[in-house]
């Protein structure tokens, strides 16, 4: 299973995705063309709670026509507020919100063990217009830095917005440590932009649970 690896942060107002939007480069990265893409996120868990009683999130993205299962487990302990690394899985999926309409894959297979028997109910749904750029040292594409506008809705009816950076690395082995450590600290050194040890989902539950 694949590690994710990223930096989160959550934005000010968009003016700091705007600026990142037209920066040249980040650091000692390049930063390459920006390309603007919608994403519907629905995040599915049992009625009561098995994936996130077991610290895990289960997302339907759908994205360009295309919809992809992504399992996320439970994140490492890390030095930083902004640094973020957990296992994370993914398989092909369809608008269905039941596992067995999917392709089968080891994402499909391992929400199985996490669900058991129990039916999937739809928990919250993320609306985000993203805009991805790549970040490239060394004629490489090392990371994507992904600026990203987050609507937070429950049944149709929105809670809130978000407005969240974020800096992926490609791979485990794209960059040593202290290099992305070095890229990542370019953004936390923006007044603009404050590192988010959270991530979207628990800051939708938290709209959830204020409504």
């Amino acid at each position: 299973m694949r590690a994710e690896v990223e930096a989160k942060f959550v934005a000010e107002h968009p003016a700091a995705l705007a600026a990142l939007a037209s920066a040249p480069s980040l650091g000692f990265a390049t930063l390459g063309p920006a390309q603007v893409v919608p994403e519907t996120d629905r995040y599915l868990d049992t009625p009561h709670g098995a994936l996130a009683a077991a610290r895990w999130a289960c997302r339907l993205r759908e994205r360009e026509g295309v919809t992809r299962l992504s399992l996320k487990g439970p994140a490492e302990v890390t030095d930083g507020a902004w640094h973020h690394r957990r296992p994370e899985v993914e398989g092909p999926a369809t608008a269905s919100i039941v596992p067995t309409d999917w392709p089968e894959s080891d994402a499909r297979r391992a929400l199985a063990e996490l669900a058991g028997e129990a039916e999937l109910v739809e928990r919250l749904e993320l609306r985000q217009e993203r805009t991805e750029r790549p970040a490239i040292a060394d004629g490489e594409t090392v990371a994507t830095l992904s600026l990203d506008v987050v609507d937070v809705l429950d049944g149709g009816r929105k809670l809130g917005r978000l407005l969240v950076v974020e800096l992926e690395l490609a791979s485990d082995e794209a960059l040593p440590p202290d290099r992305f450590e070095a890229l990542a600290g370019e953004l936390a050194a923006r007044p603009d932009l404050r590192p988010d040890p959270r991530t979207k989902l628990e800051h939708a539950l938290e709209m959830l649970d204020g409504r």
